[in-house]
């Protein structure tokens, strides 16, 4: 069945077309579910949610740009929406002007789960900015928008993001360099 042919069939609340479009595309959106959660549960709830919206808004799809994109977009939408209602417990972070600290890195490479991991471990807003700016090519007015933040909130939680991951990444080069001799 196209991927045409299945989506009209979901717009139609055709079940079966649900569940057959779910698991063609719940790989990739978890991944995108992944980098805006802190830990797998709740990304695997964020990715239940936007499924939710995404069955519910499906008829708002209209054929014209990437459908894999207008999912993504519910995707990333849904672990903002999660993160704006849980945004009173957090610390608000103060504009400032940080100078983004330039990353030299030893010439091996990164395994992508420890990245994966230490952007996870970033605080809430600096995950959200990084992964929006970094990951999916976001500008700092469309994330202040997005995310009800000054751009010069963007910015600076952008700069301490990729502090904290030169930070993290070189302790462990060195843990890693200590081991090997």
């Amino acid at each position: 069945m196209s991927i045409e042919k299945l989506i009209k069939n979901c717009k139609k609340q055709d079940l079966k077309s649900q569940e057959k479009l779910y698991h063609l595309f719940s790989h990739k959106l978890f991944a995108v579910s992944l980098k805006y959660s802190k830990n797998y549960a709740e990304a695997e709830d964020n990715l239940q949610d936007a499924f939710i919206t995404i069955f519910k808004k499906m008829k708002q799809f209209c054929f014209k740009g990437s459908f894999e994109g207008w999912m993504k977009r519910i995707v990333i939408n849904t672990a903002l929406q999660r993160y704006r209602k849980q945004q009173h417990v957090f610390e608000i972070v103060h504009e400032e002007r940080i100078q983004q600290p330039e990353v030299e890195l030893q010439e091996e490479e990164i395994p992508l789960k420890f990245l994966l991991q230490i952007i996870q471990e970033l605080p809430d807003r600096y995950r959200m900015v990084f992964n929006l700016y970094a990951l999916d090519g976001y500008s700092h007015k469309e994330i202040a928008e997005t995310m009800s933040i000054s751009v010069g909130t963007s910015k600076s939680n952008l700069a301490r993001a990729r502090g904290i991951l030169k930070q993290k990444i070189e302790e462990s080069q060195k843990k890693n360099n200590v081991q090997s001799v």
